[in-house]
């Protein structure tokens, strides 16, 4: 099926609105923001994964955006698996525990 065209702002702007609606200490799963985007049929948002997943990497080597696994934070540049997406602050302190769910 032909994949949603979405461009790096739109996903930049689902991130970022996402990420501060969810405020400091919780997390965004990047399929959500391919949802937002994409809708809620996997052939509208499966094809974002990949897009998000840059944008984000993007985001966090700005420092706007903070990428987790297991609720930790990662080199957006060097990372694998399962990743949750947070507001900066959430990573560098309290580390609630309440931010992987796999």
């Amino acid at each position: 099926m032909n994949a949603i065209k979405a461009d790096a702002a739109a996903i930049e702007a689902a991130i970022l609105g996402l990420v501060a609606e969810r405020g400091v200490g919780k997390t965004v799963c990047p399929s959500e923001v391919a949802r937002a985007i994409g809708g809620l049929h996997p052939d509208g948002w499966g094809p974002l994964m990949q897009p998000v997943r840059r944008v984000a990497v993007r985001l966090a080597q700005a420092g706007r955006i903070a990428i987790l696994r297991k609720g930790k934070p990662v080199d957006p540049e060097d990372f694998r698996g399962i990743y949750r997406l947070a507001l900066p602050d959430a990573a560098g302190g309290s580390g609630s525990g309440s931010q992987s769910d796999v």
